[in-house]
């Protein structure tokens, strides 16, 4: 079983006017907010190569990339003696 955790990705989106946003890719930012709300098409944003240590920044918003901290938890994994049992009684 692979018990490593996914890294999940987060853009944050801030506004001049003190607004904050959060996303789970650049394609859902253009759901909620037209390109002239962010001041840059999506194509544009796309080969800026917006990363972590290079934030998007015009005058109406900043534009950051993080990565999602979160603990990790055990629900909805199997215990070995569930599927030992599940076994063993077939």
């Amino acid at each position: 079983m692979n018990t490593e955790k996914k890294e999940r990705t987060v853009i944050h989106v801030e506004f001049t006017n003190g607004e904050h946003h959060y996303f789970g890719s650049l394609a859902n930012i253009y759901e909620y907010f037209t390109t002239e709300m962010i001041g840059i098409s999506y194509g544009s944003l796309r080969n800026y190569g917006l990363s972590s240590e290079k934030p998007y920044q015009n005058a109406k918003c900043i534009i950051r990339k993080g990565v999602l901290l979160s603990k990790e938890g055990n629900r909805g994994k199997k215990k070995k003696s569930d599927e030992t049992n599940r076994i063993n009684t077939t």
